[in-house]
Order: C-alpha cells, then structure tokens, then sequence
C-alpha cells in the first residue's frame, strides 16, 4: 500500500510540505511560520514550480524540532543551526540551567497546590493533637470536619481552605487568643449584665465578625445565622454555655439586636 508520505512525493527532489509535516511531527502550520521567519524554507521545486523540502531540509527540520522539544526559542535556535562560533554545549548549559529553574518553580506550585487541596477536604492542617494544643481543652477536631460537610460547597469554605491552606501553628496559636479573649469578654459581659442591643454589646457582636474574618468575609446576615446555630446547635451551645451558662442565648440575641440595628430582620436572614 503507498503510504500518505509516498503519494505526497514529487518525481523531484523533495516533499511537499504536507509530507514534510508528517515526516518530521509538527503541522503545516507550523512549518509555514519557520519558513516566513527564515528558519527553515523548502529549498526545491517541482517541474510545475511547487516548492518541496529536500532531504538536506528534512534534517534541519530534525535538527529544529530537537531543539525546541528542549525548550530553546527560535531566535537560540537558528544561532545554534547557522552560527558557526556558537558554543552548542554552552547554549544547552544555559538551557538546562534555566529548566531546573523551571522545574523548581513547579515543584513550588505543586506544594502549594497540594495543600490548597488537602485544606478543602481537612480545613485545618494541624492533627488532632496539634489542634487541641492550639486551641485547648474544649476544642472538638471533628468540628473542620463536621464544618466540610455542611459547607463545602460553598464560597466561604473555599475562601477558609484557601486561608487555612498556607496559616502556620503560630499564625493559629494567635487566631485561637483572640478567639479565646473574645469569649472570655462574651462571658464577662453576661455576668456584668450587659443587655443585649446596647453598644458594649454591639462592640462585641462587632468584634465577633473582625475576627470571624480571618477565616471568610463574614455579613451580618451570615452572623444571625451562625448566632442560631450557636444556640440551637448541641455542640456550639454546649461550648458556649461551657464558657458561661446561658452564654449561648444571650450572644445569639447580642447578634440579633446588632443587626436589627442596621436594618436587618434576624427573623428572615439568610446565608448570603
């Protein structure tokens, strides 16, 4: 059978440039932008005034699709082709140089990457015993998890992965003292009677959302939902009424009055 290359072949000295794409793998496209930057022309004709690669243009062909598989631009590569002072080796050094640059610099995004990912499925990149250190005794390591479950779909979990992915234990440590002062102040204020509505429990509700933000941009809609899930929720009324009793129900009512104050219904806020 005459193979496509055969049939592509003149009675001349060369192919035609659908033979040559073929012989060489690369399209004809590319073949006709070498040709109009002056790297690589058919250099015969056929009887009928085609123009045709002979085979002397097929190997600089080779030689020109080596060189760009390793990575060298068109500029590099005529030098190393017509060049005759070019220090070929040197020109690959410098290649090769640059490569494992490169492949540094992927290696990098592949790391950062990874833990972009395992962050969306884990949330928090601390094991077990590292979260209880961080965050102390009453902290419960399936909460991330538990957390994923629920709102893994959704923007704000992937805006905490995204935080969470790269946040060091230090960086948590801190996070987990602002929370902690944050409800030693929730709990004082329930003991000294602060009414929910007033500004010293505004200031709080406010608090609340400044460092809520270090995990997602927080609304107050989305704050009058996280106050009912503290209080409905058997294990976020359990901390906070560990914290003090009653200390759910007040906070959920602080957060109401706060956005009822800027015009929000806490009785039909929704998460957005």
């Amino acid at each position: 059978m005459v193979s496509m290359v055969e049939r592509e072949r003149d009675t001349g000295d060369g192919v035609t440039v659908g033979a040559a794409a073929g012989l060489v793998g690369v399209t004809v496209r590319t073949l006709h932008h070498w040709d109009e930057v002056g790297l690589a022309s058919p250099s015969a004709r056929t009887a009928a005034g085609y123009r045709q690669y002979t085979d002397a243009d097929l190997r600089r062909l080779r030689r020109i699709v080596v060189y760009r598989e390793a990575g060298l631009g068109l500029d590099a590569v005529r030098e190393v082709l017509d060049d005759r002072t070019a220090e070929i080796g040197a020109t690959l050094r410098e290649q090769r140089a640059r490569l494992a640059e490169r492949i540094r610099d992927l290696r990098r995004h592949d790391e950062r990457l990874e833990r972009m990912i395992e962050a969306h499925e884990r949330g928090i990149l601390l094991d077990d015993e590292a979260q209880s250190e961080v965050f102390g005794a009453g902290w419960d390591a399936r909460w991330p998890r538990q957390a994923r479950v629920v709102w893994g779909g959704s923007a704000q979990w992937a805006q905490f992965a995204e935080q969470a992915a790269f946040r060091t234990r230090e960086q948590w440590q801190s996070l987990s003292a602002s929370m902690s002062a944050l409800q030693f102040d929730l709990g004082d204020a329930l003991d000294r009677g602060v009414v929910p509505g007033s500004p010293e429990a505004d200031a709080l509700v406010e608090r609340h959302r400044e460092v809520f933000s270090h995990f997602f941009p927080l609304t107050r809609r989305m704050q009058v939902c996280l106050g009912r899930m503290f209080e409905s929720d058997p294990g976020f009324s359990a901390h906070y009424d560990g914290i003090r009793a009653g200390l759910a129900s007040w906070f959920r009512r602080s957060i109401d009055e706060c956005a009822r104050a800027h015009g929000i219904d806490p009785e039909t806020a929704t998460w957005r």
